[in-house]
């Protein structure tokens, strides 16, 4: 884990550098860009012929919105610029799952240094509590 056992101070500074990186975002997009070839099935097409891998490559974006695969076609020309715009999408989610976990170490960490020496451990006070009638048993039973 990222940021346990870490002083305060280190956490403050790793959560500065988090969020001044988060500043810095590129373009993004989610999804994943793959490559298909397809058979015209012309028999007397270079792509009949067994060992040809066929017409492409077609390029086309994957992802999930809403519970449904949605497919978008990349022309060949943007398939650098969108391959750069997954991998800062990744670099992104990374980012914000650091960022998490350390805040939540930082929190951490402050509770406990605010926290009073012996608060923090359990066993509550010596005499047990006694359970009071609820409002409901405390009301009459009828018309009185």
């Amino acid at each position: 884990m990222a940021g346990a056992g870490k002083s305060v101070a280190a956490l403050e500074r790793r959560w500065a550098e988090v969020r001044a990186a988060l500043s810095a975002v590129e373009e993004l997009r989610p999804g994943a860009l793959v490559n298909r070839y397809r058979r015209c099935g012309k028999a007397t097409c270079h792509c009949a012929l067994p060992e040809d891998p066929g017409h492409g490559p077609y390029w086309s974006l994957t992802r999930v919105v809403g519970g449904k695969t949605v497919t978008k076609v990349i022309p060949a020309a943007a398939v650098d610029r969108t391959q750069r715009q997954i991998a800062e999408h990744r670099r992104f989610r990374d980012m914000v799952r650091e960022l998490v976990e350390v805040g939540e170490h930082l929190c951490e960490a402050r509770l406990s240094d605010a926290a009073p020496a012996g608060a923090a451990e359990k066993g509550g006070s010596q005499r047990p509590s006694r359970r009071r009638p609820s409002a409901r048993s405390r009301r009459s039973s009828g018309p009185a």
